[in-house]
């Protein structure tokens, strides 16, 4: 006999009988293909600074050759990109909060656009940097406005693994600047630089067209007022109908919308445009604001300082400092440092969501530590002897590849995920523009004094230096930045207050959410037995 149940007017109906597959735990749900896409197309943004890195490593070579410039020059013209980047990351909060996220991305990928051009028809030294200029505000506005949108299109269940697209494409540029560095090496002296330059222009063109295809971000839209538009997005990109409601019902309370209104339009407080938040993020900040500044702009600083671009950048200086002479084969060896790092990243994207930020961050930072303290001293070695010590050689390319690969497992995705999930909504755009600033500003200033740091310090004092830097950032890390893994974004501000005193916060929020579970538990178990007795 089929078991019956009350209604709420006392009335029996059947109910089918209970089954082992009712209490069974929910699965997870399948990854959104629409966040997915989004995710991808908005992060094609980031291809232009990869690229812009990789090519740059191989190009000078054959630029100081051509145009006759010194060691200075050349660590100017490869650092000061990211300086340029600046105005670029600071323009794009205000900007994407008047214009949209998704214009945002259009008008990157033009400037980027013209800046390619202008450095692939460059004639001399002066026209080079101003080249590198426009292409510098383009890099800037890409940087800041990728992981803002992809954090507001994405459901909490895969926000890890989405978020982090942009630095895997931040690689995918670096190898395919290296590839073709490699490729157009074989032109004469006087093109094949420019190709290697200009040739950045095409991913721009790409991208213009797929961001055609792309939805505003809900939280933008919201931000507007327009709330039909942006339930009918949160309801592509969440993994529910239910989820969709939740997030809508969490952007509006933090765009301070009544929860109860229904209407497809309204109007929204000015703070939600974006006026009074640099006074609220630097002159009067709460504790919890304090706390989540200095994590989002902590990470971007340790990231750099922690030597990934001079690395990445000057990696055919540093494979001749170890014995390899031919540029062909510095090209080659540097060619085997994009592939790894883009393969690591690629296996970081998987884990984010399943082990969690601080996990993955802090054993990516120790093993950082270990290949840059042995690359230290192995240069030191192979810098005091007076013959080719093959071990050595063979030491130094495997540092310098398990370098990279532990960066791209942790430290290098990481970074842009945890910095634009943790600022509230009315200070994303902002904050995450100055943890972008911080990230530019430390980038130029390692590829503009590594060449002159190397020679005053000797190259292994320079990767001693790094290795130090780095053990103080596992130890921020580890104090400062709590796990926001699972965490929906108008949760965060929860886990941020307490500084290093974070965990009792966190431990409290599990303790409730593990109550109300409970207690939902209670009323399903509850309303099985009132069935069953019926």
């Amino acid at each position: 006999m089929a078991d019956r149940k009350v209604d709420t007017n006392g009335i029996s109906s059947a109910r089918p009988p209970q089954t082992l597959a009712d209490f069974d735990p929910p699965k997870k749900p399948k990854r959104n293909k629409f966040a997915f896409a989004c995710a991808i197309l908005a992060s094609l943004t980031s291809i232009l600074l990869g690229y812009d890195i990789g090519v740059m490593s191989g190009a000078i070579i054959y630029i100081q050759d051509e145009l006759k410039c010194s060691d200075v020059q050349i660590e100017i013209l490869v650092g000061i990109l990211n300086l340029y980047s600046l105005i670029g990351s600071f323009a794009a909060g205000r900007t994407s909060d008047w214009i949209g996220r998704r214009y945002t991305i259009v008008l990157a990928g033009a400037i980027f656009f013209v800046g390619a051009l202008l450095m692939g028809f460059a004639t001399n030294y002066a026209f080079l940097m101003f080249g590198r200029f426009v292409a510098g505000i383009g890099v800037g506005y890409a940087l800041m406005i990728a992981p803002v949108y992809t954090a507001e299109i994405s459901p909490a269940s895969s926000r890890g693994f989405l978020t982090s697209f942009p630095e895997v494409f931040i690689n995918s540029g670096i190898l395919l600047g290296y590839v073709s560095n490699y490729a157009f090496s074989k032109l004469p002296k006087h093109l094949g630089w420019r190709f290697m330059l200009g040739v950045g222009a095409i991913p721009s063109v790409i991208l213009g067209i797929g961001v055609l295809a792309m939805p505003e971000s809900p939280r933008w839209l919201v931000m507007q007022g327009r709330l039909g538009d942006a339930k009918q997005v949160l309801d592509k990109t969440s993994d529910s109908k239910e989820e969709a409601q939740i997030r809508l019902a969490d952007i509006k309370e933090a765009a301070g919308i009544p929860e109860h209104c229904t209407d497809d339009v309204v109007q929204v407080n000015k703070q939600s445009h974006g006026e009074g938040v640099w006074k609220e993020l630097l002159l009067h900040p709460t504790p919890t604001v304090r706390h989540i500044l200095i994590a989002g702009v902590g990470i971007h600083f340790f990231q750099q300082a922690s030597g990934i671009d001079a690395v990445v950048l000057y990696s055919p200086k540093i494979f001749g400092k170890v014995g390899i002479k031919s540029n062909n084969d510095k090209l080659l060896a540097t060619m085997a440092v994009g592939f790894v790092k883009t393969m690591f990243i690629l296996v970081a994207t998987f884990f984010l969501d399943r082990i969690g930020r601080r996990p993955l961050l802090l054993s990516s930072v120790a093993g950082m530590i270990f290949s840059l303290a042995t690359l230290g001293v192995t240069l030191t070695i192979i810098d005091h002897s007076h013959e080719k010590l093959t071990w050595a050689v063979a030491i130094c390319i495997a540092m310098v590849l398990a370098y990279v690969a532990f960066f791209s497992i942790g430290l290098g995705p990481i970074t842009w995920v945890y910095s634009s999930e943790i600022f509230p909504l009315r200070l994303r755009a902002q904050g995450t523009s100055m943890g972008t600033a911080m990230n530019r500003v430390v980038s130029g200033v390692i590829a503009m004094t590594f060449i002159s740091m190397y020679k005053a310090m000797t190259i292994g004092g320079a990767f001693f230096l790094f290795a130090g830097i780095a053990i103080v950032a596992w130890v921020f890390f580890y104090t400062m930045l709590p796990e926001t893994q699972g965490r929906t974004l108008e949760d965060m501000e929860v886990l941020f207050g307490k500084f290093h005193k974070w965990r009792k916060a966190n431990a409290m929020l599990k303790s409730k959410k593990t109550m109300e579970t409970r207690g939902s538990d209670v009323k399903t178990n509850g309303q099985i037995q009132l069935g069953t007795q019926g």
